[in-house]
């Protein structure tokens, strides 16, 4: 087993943790409020048995800050587009979301590209049902706001051309049933296109990425180019592939160092990893509601389907007896003949 502490000395021993977490009520009480799982998850990456997971909200923020280390997405997002990128405005993104979603999200940073394009990064622990007609409203939700905003700075020179790209990047943690169909493939981009060949700027891009199915296939292989040396930054939580991934690129080690020094307030990094399991479960919540809604609509179908069969019954049977009833009558007429 690789020993983090080689590459980290800043790793606390577990009687250490241990130590700080007895040494305050409130502490002990959260640490004992969790489950004897999640103790131990929390213990293990504390002290270096399993490295941090990069995916976690305030882990994510601390190393791609893009006011702080703006270098550091500018990057991620220029191997993910296949376009140069350089960050120029972050923008607030919680007045954006159309309805309430935006609080089940773990991670939803909106920056704008030097460009005027702009970049919507989500990360979802437990992906949404229906992940294409979210990122179509979200996207839309985006184009809306950017031509918004520019069409009141340029006022009378106001110019379509003057609207950008907007580009909606989802990490999936935990990725919809839909990408499982495509077991080889980790990194999906969709635009609009034309079914004539014409060429007509539609602006609304969008990039998918399943980091559970990017960690089945990077199984036993080497990091093949910079773009899956960062996706494996971000999905793995193994010392052995953290060791290799800092020995093959070490600009990542000095974002890990960060994570830890966050570990060693012992505060801060339990109210951290408590906000973290109250974002699991009410994404677990929302796939819950997904799910029921989803067969609820299945059952409100196959209803509707069969009161169509019973009504088409009805009036079959409804036909049968008009014609027995004209087979009695018939009946009756020929009997009335023959006496």
């Amino acid at each position: 087993m690789t020993d983090l502490k080689q590459y980290f000395p800043m790793i606390q021993e577990r009687e250490e943790v241990l130590t700080q977490i007895h040494e305050k009520k409130e502490l002990s009480e959260l640490f004992y409020s969790w489950t004897e799982e999640q103790q131990q998850e929390f213990l293990q990456f504390c002290i270096g048995v399993k490295g941090p997971r990069m995916l976690y909200d305030s882990f994510f923020k601390e190393v791609m800050n893009p006011e702080s280390a703006p270098e550091r997405l500018n990057e991620f997002l220029s191997l993910i587009l296949g376009i140069r990128v350089k960050i120029h405005t972050v923008l607030p993104n919680d007045s954006t979301r159309i309805a309430d979603e935006s609080t089940l999200l773990v991670t939803d940073i909106v920056v704008e590209l030097q460009d005027g394009s702009l970049a919507n990064v989500e990360v979802q622990k437990i992906g949404y049902k229906f992940p294409g007609e979210r990122s179509a409203c979200y996207s839309a939700d985006l184009l809306l706001r950017q031509y918004k905003r520019v069409r009141s700075k340029k006022r009378k020179k106001f110019s379509y051309r003057d609207i950008k790209s907007v580009y909606n990047i989802v990490l999936f943690e935990s990725s919809p049933h839909e990408f499982h169909q495509y077991p080889n493939h980790y990194i999906h981009r969709c635009e609009q296109q034309s079914d004539t060949g014409i060429e007509i700027e539609l602006l609304q891009k969008y990039i998918f990425i399943p980091i559970d199915i990017f960690k089945k296939t990077q199984q036993n292989k080497d990091i093949a180019g910079k773009l899956n040396a960062w996706l494996m930054f971000l999905s793995t939580d193994e010392p052995v592939e953290i060791a290799r991934l800092i020995r093959a690129y070490p600009q990542f080690k000095p974002m890990y160092d960060e994570v830890y020094e966050m570990c060693r307030n012992m505060e801060d990094i339990m109210g951290l990893f408590s906000k973290e399991l109250q974002e699991l479960d009410r994404n677990t919540v929302q796939l819950m509601i997904d799910e029921m809604q989803e067969e609820l609509d299945h059952k409100k179908e196959e209803l509707a389907l069969t009161e169509e069969k019973l009504g088409q019954t009805k009036e079959q049977l409804g036909q049968t007896k008009e014609q027995l009833e004209q087979a009695l009558r018939r009946i009756q007429e020929l009997e009335n003949q023959a006496s």
